[in-house]
């Protein structure tokens, strides 16, 4: 079978869909902003290419480009921008382009694009309670916004305000009684977000906060949504001291090369600070109750598909 040329794959496509997405879309963007205005943040632009970017904690193709003689990547993800930012400010955030290129086994899970949008945030001194808090607050601000603004017959009929504080399972709780696939059960069976924290080092990055009191266990959570929609935000307690990231970086088996300007950073002096990242594409799909990403989103980067 022969695929449509992207040109008519684009004519073709479902206009009251992607109507409603960009609609829900402007309308979440402007409520983040102005809830994160209200409390003092301060946008600062995302960053495309850079010579150091997120290494994940999965498999993706990594391109580079030669500008100058000087290689740089594509953003996957503004974490470490984050942290330098907060060299010179107390909290900022950030609406970020990302580029992933994912694997192809990961085209059939309806919420994964090659490239997509995160809300980030950052804030120095402060702890993931305290950013939890803002999740909770941001999102709770964004659903009333379009709850107030859309026909609840266009929405995802299990969408309202939840109730807050969201509830919190620990990592290895949930693995005990779901088994490794529980992100996936669990979401399914829930009517409310709720946060997965105390992640287990080895399932994270080198950069997130190791707990004092209990070693190989960060200070990171994951909001997952109910329904069935699956991870909504990443995020934690970051990692800032020098000899410490070091000691992460060789936990995790990666070259302290590959991270020469964080170390550099780090021994300068990079605040402690916590943070979170929020796929806004993600949050449209759960909103409209959407069964792909690809059906809210103007030009969606579907994985393994020559597309816009």
């Amino acid at each position: 079978m022969i695929e449509a040329s992207p040109i008519e794959g684009f004519f073709h496509r479902d206009k009251e869909k992607i109507y409603l997405g960009t609609k829900v879309n402007t309308i979440i963007r402007g409520s983040m902003k102005r809830y994160l205005d209200r409390l003092g943040f301060l946008e600062i632009n995302p960053v495309i290419i850079s010579p150091i970017s997120d290494p994940l904690n999965h498999p993706v193709d990594d391109p580079t480009l030669s500008y100058y003689g000087y290689r740089y990547r594509l953003t996957k993800s503004m974490i470490f921008h984050k942290q330098l930012a907060l060299v010179h400010f107390d909290k900022i955030y950030s609406f970020s382009p990302n580029i992933r290129l994912e694997p192809l086994e990961r085209r059939g899970t309806g919420r994964h694009l090659a490239e997509f949008t995160q809300l980030d945030l950052e804030v120095k001194g402060k702890g993931r309670e305290f950013v939890m808090k803002i999740a909770e607050g941001m999102i709770d601000d964004a659903i009333e916004n379009v709850l107030n603004a859309l026909d609840r017959g266009s929405l995802n009929p299990g969408l309202r305000r939840y109730k807050r504080p969201f509830r919190k399972v620990r990592y290895l709780d949930a693995v005990e009684e779901y088994g490794k696939n529980f992100e996936t059960k669990m979401s399914q069976e829930a009517e409310e977000p709720f946060w997965i924290i105390d992640i287990p080092l080895m399932e994270r990055e080198f950069y997130d906060r190791e707990k004092d009191d209990e070693e190989g266990v960060l200070m990171d959570m994951d909001l997952i949504y109910p329904l069935g929609y699956g991870e909504a935000i990443s995020g934690g307690e970051r990692e800032y001291k020098y000899e410490r990231i070091l000691q992460r970086i060789a936990k995790k088996g990666q070259r302290k090369e590959d991270y020469a300007l964080l170390l550099e950073a780090a021994r300068l002096g990079i605040p402690p600070s916590a943070g979170f990242g929020i796929g806004i594409e993600r949050f449209v799909r759960f909103i409209l109750g959407a069964e792909r990403i690809s059906d809210v989103v103007l030009f969606p980067k579907e994985i393994g598909k020559f597309v816009l």
